[in-house]
């Protein structure tokens, strides 16, 4: 439906339901004399539903009076099929002029009622502005989808973009630290476990198997020879240490991505104790981010059983974490390492 240089709308659809043959011909006559170029009759209301469907049209004038069907029934057929979206403007012409008539039919959904005989200026009045509306109601729907449409291409676009930028970090890791690619795999697939058996949605486990992998992230900012060992489970380390830590906020910044959030609070707070003598800002118990408790459990098991030096067995690093459990890490992350593993 397409507006014209006048305003009227003479390309709309129009269709008029009415058992009497005489007044489908006059408001065909009435409405092309008008300008209106595409009008569909129906006689009978027994059809006006398929026809609804079958025809889409911008707007209907429905008769009261009719056999089978009254024009009441018509309609609340009509509005069970028409989308609550769509706005189609039911005029309903009748000769009744009774309040309850008129109350009955807007309950039904009708727009508004003109009384028969037709008086022309205020039949062609009603039309015009009902058409007027539906083109605007259109409109806006048009103007949303493609509002809609172009949210969504920027929100891929925005989430690719992170998702690329989480790649890059992740190969930057792999490359300084290629000896330790097995290790943060491992972290990353025991973090998951260890988020599931804490009955975690699916979501944030597959969230926590993302970024505990980055947990050493502000690494790439020190020398070559700053490397991770056991002794960060039983001292509170040196200030190398601690610097990693807040390197690793830094590299992620004030990104509003929850991905890189995430990224950064692991990366920032995976050497706090679940005692409160960890850093850098010395958080407590649940203070302390879920999936930096998940991460630091996940990284002590992987040392212990994974150290060149000398590797515990499963069963006895299980029993080391499960010492450190309520000083270091928090005792139900690690009743969930202990549940992965059995």
């Amino acid at each position: 439906m397409r507006k014209s240089n006048s305003g009227d709308f003479f390309d709309a659809k129009i269709l008029a339901i009415d058992d009497e043959e005489a007044y489908l011909k006059y408001l065909r006559q009435m409405l092309e004399a008008a300008g209106y170029t595409t009008i569909v009759t129906l006689q009978d209301p027994r059809l006006a539903v398929e026809k609804v469907v079958n025809e889409a049209p911008d707007l209907i004038l429905l008769d009261v009076n009719m056999p089978y069907f009254d024009g009441y029934e018509v309609l609340s057929s009509i509005s069970k099929k028409a989308p609550d979206a769509s706005y189609l403007p039911v005029l309903m012409c009748t000769s009744e002029r009774s309040s309850d008539a008129r109350q009955r039919a807007l309950r039904l959904g009708a727009s508004d009622f003109i009384t028969k005989p037709y008086d022309q200026t205020e039949l062609l009045l009603r039309v015009r502005n009902f058409l007027r509306t539906r083109y605007l109601h259109q409109f806006e729907q048009q103007m949303n989808a493609k509002l809609e449409y172009r949210m969504n291409v920027r929100t891929q676009e925005l989430a690719e973009s992170r998702c690329e930028a989480y790649d890059c970090l992740v190969r930057m890791m792999e490359l300084r630290f290629s000896r330790d690619v097995p290790h943060l795999k491992r972290v990353g697939r025991l973090s998951e476990q260890i988020a599931r058996a804490l009955r975690q949605e699916e979501s944030e486990v597959d969230l926590i198997g993302m970024v505990s992998p980055l947990y050493d992230l502000g690494r790439l900012c020190e020398q070559e020879d700053a490397v991770e060992d056991l002794s960060g489970f039983t001292s509170r380390g040196g200030v190398r240490t601690l610097r990693h830590t807040m390197l690793g906020e830094s590299i992620i910044g004030t990104s509003t991505s929850p991905l890189l959030r995430e990224i950064k609070i692991v990366a920032k707070h995976h050497h706090e104790r679940w005692d409160g003598t960890g850093f850098p800002d010395g958080l407590k118990a649940e203070e302390i981010p879920l999936c930096c408790r998940i991460t630091a459990v996940a990284v002590a098991f992987d040392r212990l059983t994974h150290s060149e030096m000398s590797p515990m067995t499963k069963d006895d690093a299980l029993k080391e974490v499960q010492r450190l459990g309520g000083s270091f890490f928090d005792p139900k992350v690690v009743g969930a390492l202990v549940t992965a593993n059995t």
